[in-house]
């Protein structure tokens, strides 16, 4: 634990991301508490109320209480930003450990693709993967995990080309062990913390391009009170 909050403490922009998760995820637990009334609540009466004490953000165009949607909107950002952590960190550290135990053909392969994803610009990487796939929060997830596999991939294959050199390696490997042992029981224990690190940075990150994403009609669809859906909505009836 202390290798993960000296880190933590010591590094301005991971305590500010971490911070940021964790306001996110207490949000969208506490939503149905909070939220005055239900996302999908709609009042014609009520229609572009200005904020209020009865609406604290205003209204939509549908008379919904923008507050209550911005609130139960960190849900859909949280699940995201989980589950495309979940599938890059599998995909990356798996790649990174292939990468950097093995070297050679294996290490040249990785590092062109990683290199190529890294090459791109990561919105519109996004947009060609999405327009491939449809539209959708689940091709957003998708999207989102392979464009960023590769940032875990490099910490992964650089600290695994050190690891592999020490003396608790080398020692696993003179008594036989199987490589997938070495690799899952030595080197990944001692990369744990670098990958819960960057996790920590890359969630509030994935949070926006979700966000962008649904703004440009790629990720979430009506009646979603997803965040970039909402700020989409709300173009029309800016003055």
């Amino acid at each position: 634990m202390k290798r993960f909050f000296r880190p933590l403490l010591k590094n301005r922009n991971l305590l500010i991301g971490t911070i940021m998760v964790l306001i996110v995820i207490l949000i969208a637990l506490l939503a149905d508490v909070i939220a005055p009334y239900k996302f999908d609540d709609a009042n014609l009466n009520n229609q572009l109320e200005s904020p209020s004490s009865n609406f604290l953000f205003g209204t939509d165009e549908f008379g919904r209480d923008l507050f209550s949607r911005v609130l139960y909107g960190s849900r859909i950002s949280l699940r995201v930003a989980v589950l495309a952590a979940l599938i890059e960190i599998t995909i990356g550290v798996t790649l990174g450990l292939l990468s950097g135990y093995y070297g050679g053909t294996t290490d040249r392969i990785i590092s062109f693709f990683a290199d190529l994803t890294w090459s791109m610009p990561p919105i519109i990487m996004s947009m060609a993967v999405i327009t491939v796939l449809g539209k959708g929060l689940d091709n957003v997830i998708i999207a989102i995990a392979i464009v960023s596999w590769a940032q875990y991939a490099r910490i992964v294959r650089a600290k695994t080309q050190s690891l592999k050199n020490m003396a608790f390696v080398e020692t696993a490997v003179a008594f036989n062990e199987r490589d997938l042992s070495i690799m899952l029981r030595y080197i990944l224990p001692n990369i744990l913390p670098s990958i819960i690190v960057l996790a920590s940075l890359s969630i509030p990150a994935t949070i926006m391009s979700t966000t962008a994403l649904s703004f440009l009609g790629l990720g979430a669809q009506p009646p979603s009170p997803d965040w970039g859906l909402a700020l989409s909505s709300s173009m029309k009836n800016i003055s």
